[in-house]
């Protein structure tokens, strides 16, 4: 590998620039192949470096056309300019105008970072370090400057140029058949938050006013010919808006906020100030052809990028190790908003779900590392489950310690004290530490320390006296360049259900009553006493998922089977089935890896029953419970010798099982919950069709010709997308002619939609067959696929090397070896889809001995490759360094 890949960047390394950029002035002259690009930078010393420096700009494939300072040409002796950068090693000593005019190629930035031309539109993607593919410019966090933008194009050719900030001119170019517009945003901001936008797009409008009266008019703009699927996104954007408002006492502060979808994006979407430039599959929706889920998608990342605007735009991260700053604390928020959007206890299970497949799984991998990282190779790699999702959990422990007014306080003085700046954790917690009068030093460890910490719980009772003991223990694993950690601070909600189903009162010895069921953990191992438990009582442990940690309990199947039917906490009631459910997929894939007989607990099914029975529960929520842990869930409850094929089986066998002994449940469930009436993206709609879908799919499990025939005809009979994937769904894990007959349908009747066809490649890459490898390897050359899209690769390849456990890890390693040939491949074209595709090799070392070592040999062959882009390089690297 090359040598500058083993160059680390170091938070301990940090320093202020040397210089600062008061404005910046650009004028960007677009065209296909020779985009010209002039940009005035007032600069000066920034008082806090350490005197006279050198002007030192990042570039990244530009070529320098002049520079100027002060209006004067720079003789060429005076500075260095470079596709990677520009330098004068001795710049005025005061504050000066630099002006520099590039050129660059959109037509053929693959890469689509910077400014890239797709589908006849020019786009931008600058967030991390993609503004230096347009212009030489401090590409760092911490330069925040005020923008105004010039953006000129062919009339025929991109008749709509936008810009962040509010638009104060536009015109004709006389004689030229061009035309311009400049853009003002007032807001300083870093580069990476640059946006232009031009094309030929449709749009749909509104007007919002804000909580102080003020008009803001909102725009949502798409390709030619797609305006009516946009509707759903405006008012997404609307009510993120109005909630913002009401849960954080945000408005909005521009006169304008445009959001635009393209079809080639590497990212979901972009939170640049007023112009957020969204993946066409966060944005367009209709019945007919986005899912349930794809609706619910929408509303929270259209929610997520407009929170930027505060907890990203308007305070920035200082530097990229302080990147969670900004998404942690953005996903916490939208995932706030879709919990009141929607439903709080299903949001909240399928949150976990999402951070125990994805986080938990980084966290007891190669590629760990804290939430707040000490030093990376690439950036790209970090945008991680780490970085998002553990760091929602951080800032939701927080808000748990301190209680909703007080976390409200802290919020609040974080936003007064740095509005227009760069912050850092430290600056943060600080906010909360003030506001709380606590001291938050050892919660620190939660942004500094990887790994999931394990928490061990055992009780006992003493009836005749009253008490009830709890011994805790906690311990952090070791990670990569982690050995040894130090004790959490965890904030445990618990609760104690009586032998009549009812919470009985929480009086802890020596503190009282315990305020919200909040149990603070500190130390190693501590014993907590509980006083006036006269009766036996079953402790409800780490309510709504209070702290990011895995819990090792004293509980029997009773205990679980108890609480499935009688705890108050919903995401308790459904962890208990949850965990049922892994204890014997667990037993049976040891029994099938022996070749014994897998067992069946009519507890479980007892306690499934129980939930469906309840006819208080909403459908959403009976449909997660009755969602059995994934082939993911059971290899990560494992944890090491993981053979994919015996969990798939063992999975298996459980789900025909279920849907055997739950059969006649299940259709009655299933026939009431037929006829919903119109299509309704709503949250009560959507969870009918959920628990619908669910109780088909178990029916079909046991492969009986009538329920595979029952999937058959919903799919020829569903008038919208959610219950026609479903039925497709289904029907592909079923070897049957009417598998083939729907996914042909499938193709045809959507050939012309990208978006869904995507569905259509990710499906049938999921399907855990033998024959799927061939199949997508076919896949690879249908007419439809490029590795030019993002999404395309996503929903092919990704689906296959993500979600498809036992083809992904054949016992032959072909699996690995396609994945690996296909990431080679695209890692000319765009290092970064191809370096994320990487990451799922992340688990090889959790697998049995065959696999592993197959997966070890296609890591050193890729790694072996002298021409690897840095993003690639860095995940190998890490995947196989050891731990």
């Amino acid at each position: 590998m090359r040598t500058e890949h083993a160059r680390p960047i170091r938070l301990s390394d940090y320093r202020a620039p040397d210089w600062l950029v008061d404005t910046v002035h650009l004028d960007v002259a677009l065209h296909p192949s020779r985009t010209r690009i002039k940009a005035r930078l007032a600069l000066r010393p920034n008082p806090s470096a350490r005197g006279p420096a050198p002007l030192v700009l990042d570039g990244d494939e530009l070529t320098p056309l002049s520079v100027t300072i002060d209006g004067a040409a720079l003789p060429a002796t005076e500075y260095a300019a470079g596709p990677d950068g520009l330098t004068i090693p001795q710049p005025p000593a005061g504050p000066f105008v630099l002006e520099v005019e590039t050129e660059i190629d959109p037509s053929a930035n693959t890469k689509l970072m910077g400014l890239y031309r797709s589908s006849g539109n020019y786009c931008t993607q600058c967030e991390a370090e993609g503004f230096r593919r347009i212009t030489y410019f401090p590409d760092r966090p911490d330069v925040m400057a005020v923008y105004t933008t010039r953006i000129e194009a062919e009339r025929d050719e991109a008749p709509v140029l936008l810009g962040n900030g509010n638009l104060v001119a536009r015109g004709d170019v006389p004689g030229t058949g061009r035309h311009f517009a400049v853009w003002h945003d007032p807001f300083p901001k870093p580069c990476y938050l640059f946006a232009l936008v031009g094309g030929r797009l449709d749009v749909r409008r509104t007007t919002f006013t804000t909580m102080s009266g003020r008009s803001v008019e909102l725009a949502v703009y798409v390709e030619p010919g797609k305006a009516d699927r946009a509707g759903y996104a405006l008012a997404a954007l609307e009510r993120s808006m109005r909630w913002d408002e009401q849960a954080f006492g945000r408005e909005y502060d521009l006169d304008v906020f445009n959001i635009v979808a393209v079809a080639d994006f590497n990212m979901g979407a972009m939170e640049n100030k007023g112009l957020n430039i969204f993946n066409d599959k966060y944005v367009l929706a209709s019945p007919e052809t986005a899912t349930d889920a794809d609706f619910a998608h929408i509303e929270a990342v259209i929610a997520h990028e407009y929170f930027h605007n505060w907890t990203g735009n308007r305070i920035t991260c200082r530097d990229w190790f302080q990147l969670c700053l900004k998404e942690g604390l953005t996903v916490f928020r939208d995932q706030e908003f879709s919990a009141d959007m929607r439903s709080r206890p299903v949001k909240r299970i399928a949150d976990v779900r999402v951070l125990r497949g994805h986080q938990f799984v980084e966290d007891a991998g190669p590629l760990a590392h804290p939430v707040r990282p000490e030093t990376y190779r690439e950036i790209n790699n970090f945008y991680t489950a780490t970085v998002y999702e553990k760091g929602a959990e951080v800032v939701r422990m927080l808000k748990i310690l301190l209680g909703p007014e007080t976390f409200r306080a802290g919020m609040d003085l974080y936003f007064a004290r740095h509005d227009g700046r760069a912050a850092t954790i430290e600056e943060f917690v600080a906010c909360f530490a003030e506001a709380g009068g606590t001291d938050l030093s050892q919660f620190m460890l939660w942004y500094g320390q990887a790994g999931t910490p394990e928490i061990a719980v055992t009780r006992r009772h003493d009836s005749q006296g009253g008490t009830l003991v709890l011994d805790i223990a906690q311990v952090v694993p070791p990670t990569p360049g982690q050995p040894a950690k130090s004790p959490m601070q965890i904030p445990l909600v618990l609760g104690f259900v009586g032998p009549d189903g009812r919470d009985v009162p929480l009086t802890l010895r020596g503190h009282g009553p315990l305020e919200r069921g909040v149990l603070v953990l500190t130390k190693p191992a501590e014993r907590f006493v509980f006083d006036g438990i006269t009766v036996p009582v079953v402790p409800s442990l780490n309510r709504g998922f209070s702290a990011p940690v895995k819990i090792k309990a004293d509980l029997g199947s009773d205990d679980l089977r108890f609480l499935a039917t009688h705890d108050s906490d919903p995401f308790n009631r459904w962890q208990a089935v949850q965990t049922l459910a892994s204890e014997i997929l667990i037993g049976n894939v040891a029994a099938i890896r022996t070749g014994g007989g897998v067992r069946h607990d009519g507890g479980l099914v007892h306690a499934l029953a129980s939930v469906l029975e309840d006819e208080r529960l909403e459908p959403a929520f009976v449909a997660q419970v009755l969602s059995i842990p994934s082939e993911g869930d059971i290899a990560r409850d494992i944890g090491r010798d993981v053979d994919p094929e015996a969990i798939f089986d063992a999975r298996h066998a459980l789900r025909r099982a279920i849907g055997n002994d739950l059969a006649p449940t299940l259709r009655v469930l299933y026939d009431r919950l037929r006829d919903d009436g119109p299509y309704s993206p709503d949250a009560a709609s959507a969870g009918r069709r959920a628990l619908r879908n669910v109780c088909l799919d178990l029916l079909a499990a046991p492969g009986h010709a009538g329920a595979v025939a029952l999937a058959a005809a919903q799919y020829a009979e569903a008038d919208n997308m959610t219950d026609r994937m479903a039925a497709l769904g289904t029907l592909s894990l079923h070897d049957t002619a009417e598998r083939e007959t729907a996914l042909a349908d499938f193709a045809e009747r959507f050939r012309d939609d990208p978006l869904v066809i995507d569905k259509w490649f990710a499906l049938q890459a999921m399907i855990p067959d033998p024959s799927t490898l061939a199949r997508v390897e076919r896949l690879t050359d249908h007419p439809a696929f490029s590795l030019g899209n993002p999404n395309r690769v996503r929903a092919l390849l990704g689906s296959f090397a993500q979600a498809n456990h036992t083809q992904f890890n054949r016992a032959d390693g072909k699996g690995y070896d396609f994945v690996a040939g296909m990431v080679l491949t695209l890692d000319g074209k765009n290092p970064q889809v191809a370096a994320r595709l990487m990451t799922a090799f992340r688990s090889w070392r959790a697998l049995e001995s065959g696999r592993r070592d197959k997966a070890r040999a296609t890591l050193e062959r890729v790694a072996a490759n002298p021409s690897l882009s840095r993003d690639l390089a860095d995940i190998v690297e890490r995947s196989l360094g050891e731990r």
